[in-house]
């Protein structure tokens, strides 16, 4: 009963030891300038589905904030520019709109941060001056109602607020916005609120291709830029603009205030000059940046620094202006098919288009899902390949090696492999309706291996089977204890380090 009790607490204790190493996130912006898009149900459901936690809306919509009610998701919400005029000029106005816009909804939908105006300094109209007036507002109508600390206040930012940012040491505010920005960062180092910004190394390659390599923006870069300054190494430009920002702010002596990217990405189409704009370019620098964040690498200036990200966005939008590009930054089509496979864990995904995590095997193929297939394709083949093809699918179920990442192109890839292998590794073998496409580099991660010609053996698991007859209740006390020592060690030793906004 006692070995009982311990292990219980042992679950317990662990899954709340897990939630305090949480480290940096990945969220998604759902932006809705569109006329084809689903109902806002039908986006929670899409998000639910691919394991999305943290969203960006720019609003408060009614209709979205329903929609996910009671899911989980945490959402950002915004009060656009068009507003800024009201929530600055009178306290009644914000309380108003805090009364009507949020609370009917809270908390069963879970708002965690406020965006009080987006890129001020690059909207046409001068409304810089009335960002800090209604964040002040928006905080003084959230502490009347005891909800200041669980629902964090701030502004999102383009990199057009720096007047430089190379090298990143040199990063540095541009002068003609002092007249807002010391008020506004301020207020966030007072209120422990995070500096928004939103950053595109996609705009910064399309405008000097001659001076920025596709790798070195994608984070594939085979080559380093170095500070001169300081002598920290880049490997990729994501990085150095973030950088930029900390110097920035630490050239005004606002050293505390954390740095929160609200948006960035990479377009799958664009315009016929916009030759970058692909959907293997958009999946290679979303995977990484993924992996990157997933990782808690931090930046060489800040090495290890949670750093929380939202990729934008959700869906192609047909009525944004501009270029081809403008409209093809989603990561699903309307009708909620992937424009490309994603892995939101970052456990590595199973596209080769990346190429990370994956080691080349001279004569040696493999069969995976090809990222052209639709959803529904992708679903029959595995159905197909799990029944009448006679694979074993043990490996994609719930808490075996390859069910993570959790998605149809990830499940399809080592069933479509297996039967592959099974079937002597010829053509026909991966065809699957034109959805398998064969590789030659090695798609195993962590602890799911893929089968390779001459192998019985597809998966293999680090657990450890320990024989009931052997154990007793001061072994299972004694292993408990050592797990948690380290695991409280581990913690206590990130909570020093990191804090939660």
């Amino acid at each position: 009963m006692a070995t009982r009790f311990t292990l219980i607490f042992a679950a317990s204790l662990f899954l709340l030891l897990l939630d305090c190493c949480s480290g940096s996130f990945i969220g998604v912006c759902y932006g809705r300038s569109a006329d084809d898009l689903p109902t806002p149900d039908k986006v929670a459901q899409l998000v639910q589905l691919h394991k999305i936690k943290y969203v960006r809306i720019y609003d408060s919509n009614i209709q979205v904030l329903k929609a996910f009610a009671n899911t989980g998701v945490e959402l950002m919400i915004g009060v656009p520019n068009s507003d800024l005029l009201s929530l600055s000029q009178f306290q009644s106005n914000t309380d108003r709109w805090l009364k009507n816009s949020v609370l009917p909804y809270y908390p069963a939908t879970k708002i965690t941060y406020i965006t009080v105006g987006a890129e001020v300094t690059e909207s046409p109209d001068n409304t810089s001056s009335l960002v800090v007036p209604a964040m002040t507002n928006v905080l003084t109508a959230l502490k009347k109602l005891g909800l200041h600390k669980k629902i964090k206040v701030s502004s999102t930012h383009s990199l057009g607020v720096l007047s430089r940012s190379f090298p990143p040491s040199a990063g540095a505010f541009n002068s003609s916005h002092a007249h807002f920005l010391k008020p506004m960062l301020e207020f966030l180092a007072e209120n422990q609120s995070p500096f928004m910004i939103d950053i595109y190394p996609y705009y910064a390659y399309r405008d000097s291709r001659n001076k920025v390599p596709l790798d070195y923006a994608l984070f594939d870069a085979s080559s380093e830029v170095i500070d001169p300054n300081t002598g920290l190494l880049y490997t990729n430009m994501f990085d150095a603009q973030i950088d930029a920002i900390y110097f920035a702010l630490m050239a005004l002596n606002f050293r505390t205030i954390k740095v929160m990217v609200t948006e960035t990405g990479w377009p799958s189409k664009g315009s016929p000059k916009e030759t970058a704009a692909t959907p293997d370019n958009a999946q290679t620098y979303n995977t990484n940046l993924i992996r990157h964040v997933i990782n808690n690498t931090g930046t060489p200036a800040k090495p290890g620094e949670e750093l929380d990200v939202y990729v934008f966005s959700l869906f192609n939008e047909n009525r944004k202006p501009g270029l081809e590009s403008e409209r093809n930054w989603g990561l699903f089509y309307p009708d909620q098919t992937s424009v490309y496979s994603l892995d939101f864990t970052g456990r590595g995904a199973v596209d080769m288009t990346t190429q990370a995590n994956i080691t080349k095997s001279n004569g040696t193929t493999w069969c995976i899902a090809s990222t052209k297939a639709s959803q529904i394709d992708l679903q029959n083949a595995i159905d197909w390949a799990c029944g009448p093809g006679n694979v074993d699918c043990t490996a994609i179920q719930p808490s075996q090696p390859c069910f993570e990442p959790d998605n149809l192109a990830s499940h399809a890839s080592f069933a479509f492999n297996s039967y592959y292998q099974q079937n002597g590794a010829s053509d026909v073998a991966c065809s699957f309706g034109g959805t398998g496409v064969k590789v030659d580099k090695d798609p195993s991660y962590d602890n799911c291996i893929y089968m390779r010609a001459g192998s019985n053996k597809t998966v293999t698991s680090n657990t450890t089977a320990m024989s009931s007859s052997t154990s007793s209740s001061s072994q299972n006390a004694n292993l408990t204890s050592s797990v948690f020592a380290i695991l409280l060690v581990t913690c206590l030793s990130a909570l020093m380090h990191i804090q939660r906004y």
